[in-house]
């Protein structure tokens, strides 16, 4: 079966070709996959000048690209349209009006190939974004890693912050979220007041690397928020403030914000966002059966903060499943790939944008 992925959901217009076969039919998980081609074009560029995604930009944006990439994916495959079998296709959550782009291009598509359409929860595609090992093209199939169930999944991006429980694929538990601000916008709005350009989540680990590696003294302290909560709520919007003032702070106190400063507020910065996800998971862990970890989502590309989940891994002696890198971020290859296991967001039916959509819908 070959399914075609489309994601447009915030600032990536990503498409791919995967083609699957199932070794036991008794069992989704045994799907063997082979990518025959995969294009993700970033708008971060444009949105740089906003310091964020402009979502009506970012609409725009689709709408122009969608033909010249689904043009470009089948020349780069050397496969006909009409060989593809399902289209695969976010429709939440995410920025209503980039949803609607993908929506309203699968359905053009549908009609005219007269081929099904599956609306793909984008948070699941985070979640089974972690059984593929490999997003290089080729021609031998390669068999998705294995997941021992019920697992514990911590998915982090630029909108969402949700640690949840995988009973099964396709069922889901949210057992908590941010109450403000996710990861991934924390890490943006600290980067417009450090003056670094968006996205700042690369940003401020460079700087947060370089004062580790530097040996820096620590002479700022950030709180944790929420992190001796007796439950598994987050947030992370007091942590930005916190920041604010401890700028405010110095330069009221006649200090210039130069580069060491910026060096050790990324350090601190990063350091509380991941000790408080950290003792979030590990409350998770301890309170629920987990047999296997799961981190997906954009902010995960973090090399501290994978560095952290992996010891965590370790210590708590629980097989951990990460993203490649490549996968991290927003991609087409995470949407089909839900399609094909058929789980609990893709069954065929109305398609529609749902930008609040919930894993627990």
């Amino acid at each position: 079966m070959i399914t075609l992925g489309i994601e447009t959901s915030c600032d990536e217009t990503a498409l791919c070709l995967l083609e699957t076969r199932n070794s036991n039919p008794n069992d989704v998980l045994f799907t063997e996959y082979r990518i025959l081609g995969n294009i993700v074009n970033s708008q971060i560029n444009l949105h740089r000048e906003f310091g964020g995604v402009f979502p009506m930009l970012a609409k725009r944006e689709h709408i122009k690209n969608l033909p010249i990439l689904y043009t470009k994916l089948l020349e780069n495959s050397s496969i006909s349209e009409n060989n593809i079998d399902q289209i695969a296709v976010t429709n939440g959550p995410g920025l209503e009006p980039a949803l609607w782009t993908g929506i309203v291009f699968a359905k053009e598509l549908s009609q005219r190939l007269g081929i099904k359409i599956l609306p793909v929860n984008h948070m699941e595609g985070h979640i089974v974004s972690t059984l593929i090992d490999e997003v290089e093209i080729s021609k031998d199939f390669r068999e998705l890693r294995k997941i021992q169930l019920p697992a514990i999944a911590l998915l982090i991006s630029g909108g969402h912050t949700e640690i949840v429980k995988v009973n099964n694929l396709g069922k889901y538990e949210i057992l908590g979220n941010t109450v403000d601000d996710a990861v991934g916008e924390a890490f943006d709005k600290v980067a417009r007041m450090l003056n670094l350009p968006y996205p700042g989540g690369p940003e401020i680990s460079k700087y947060a690397e370089k004062a580790r590696n530097e040996n820096l003294e620590n002479k700022i302290k950030l709180p944790r928020p929420m992190i001796h909560s007796k439950d598994l709520k987050l947030s992370f919007s007091g942590l930005k403030t916190a920041v604010l003032y401890t700028l405010k702070s110095f330069i009221d106190g006649g200090g210039i914000i130069n580069e060491n400063l910026i060096k050790e507020i990324s350090r601190e910065f990063e350091n509380s966002v991941t000790e408080v996800l950290v003792s979030k998971v590990t409350r998770a862990i301890n309170e629920n059966e987990t047999n296997t970890l799961i981190i997906g989502g954009g902010v995960i590309a973090n090399k501290y903060m994978r560095k952290a989940f992996q010891d965590l891994s370790e210590n708590k002696s629980i097989p951990l499943l990460l993203p490649p890198h490549s996968l991290t971020g927003d991609n087409a290859n995470m949407i089909a790939l839900v399609g094909v296991l058929n789980t609990k967001n893709s069954l065929e039916g109305h398609v529609e944008a749902r930008g609040n959509l919930s894993l627990n819908d």
